[in-house]
């Protein structure tokens, strides 16, 4: 007689699966919710924006008409009432100093700053896995000791400092590339980007190269710590023994197994370079929604404020629950486990 498995009423891989994306669904709407408590309160709570925006001159009735329109005279639970409301419906309030839609001030800008965090994530994985998996492979190497000293570096200067640095050489001195600006762009599927004209990635280049220089740090650090403890392994010997080229064994069995951190690493640090890119942005003047948090923050401009930092949760949720799936796919055991919980 057969014996049956006794993990076999869980179902197959695509049950799994639809488990495991379910139960991570339910997670991040409980992680919005109280982020979006979390969040309003902490915002509204602070400051009156009604001293920035009033000419001080003005006397208490015209400052209580200002405070009735923006909605400010209410009780701050029911302000927070309205305000989930209006954001089940896609609405997350007006601009105080705009007076525009919040959230389609955020949407116009977040181009800039997805093509600065795209093309800083490109550069950290096409840079950082090559010279991690050098390090790895020859650790004792001059080249493979630079590459470790220089990932060090990488995380220990600080962002502003290496911007000015590079504003100096590259454009002050040598004058090689644009300093300032976002370039020349072109018009896609709705969109403005400068990856696709000569100018904007001349332009790009010296913001993208410094918002990366910490993730390429990191990447090189997981590649080179990944590959020296997948080395020894039974598996990597055995494929020697079967006489496969080293090519075949890096690129096939270790490259492999060191992605799934990577992976899941790159993923989340993709969601903190557009959250983090502020410092970037304010250097090189790129015209992105860091630029538009910094002058919100100094206006008051709470809408803006709260509609930013929840979509920067909704965005790390989203990329949180893109990694696990794709964590999942590389690695089946972690969707059987959430499967047999």
């Amino acid at each position: 007689m057969r014996r049956l498995d006794p993990d076999a009423k869980l179902g197959g891989p695509s049950y799994r699966m639809t488990v495991f994306v379910i139960r991570r669904l339910m997670q991040s709407v409980v992680v919005l919710l109280v982020m979006s408590l979390l969040v309003f309160v902490g915002v509204f709570a602070i400051g009156n924006p009604i001293d920035i925006l009033v000419n001080p001159q003005a006397d208490q009735a015209e400052m209580a008409r200002a405070t009735a329109a923006l909605g400010l005279d209410k009780p701050l639970w029911l302000q927070y009432l309205i305000f989930l409301g209006n954001a089940f419906r896609g609405d997350l309030g007006r601009s105080f100093v705009f007076n525009q839609p919040a959230l389609q001030l955020i949407m116009e800008r977040l181009p800039a700053t997805l093509e600065l965090a795209v093309a800083a994530s490109v550069l950290a994985i096409v840079i950082g896995i090559p010279c991690g998996l050098y390090a790895g492979l020859r650790p004792h190497s001059l080249a493979g000791k630079a590459i470790t000293a220089g990932s060090i570096l990488g995380f220990s200067l600080p962002t502003f400092w290496v911007g000015l640095v590079l504003i100096m050489v590259f454009a002050v001195q040598l004058g090689w590339l644009p300093s300032t600006g976002r370039g020349t762009t072109v018009r896609v599927l709705g969109f403005e980007t400068s990856l696709l004209t000569l100018d904007g990635l001349r332009h790009i280049l010296l913001p993208a190269l410094n918002l990366a220089l910490f993730k390429m740090a990191l990447v090189i650090r997981l590649a080179r710590a990944g590959t020296r403890e997948v080395l020894p392994l039974d598996y990597i010997k055995f494929a020697r023994a079967k006489g496969l080229s080293p090519r075949r064994i890096i690129l096939v069995h270790v490259l492999k197994n060191i992605m799934i951190p990577i992976v899941t690493v790159i993923g989340l640090e993709f969601g903190s370079v557009i959250a983090f890119a502020v410092v970037t942005e304010t250097i090189f003047a790129w015209p992105g929604i860091g630029r538009l948090i910094i002058s919100s923050i100094g206006l008051l401009d709470r809408p803006v404020i709260v509609a930013y930092l929840l979509f920067t949760v909704m965005m790390f949720v989203v990329i949180n629950l893109a990694v696990d799936i794709l964590y999942s796919v590389l690695d089946p055991r972690v969707r059987f486990g959430e499967a047999k919980s």
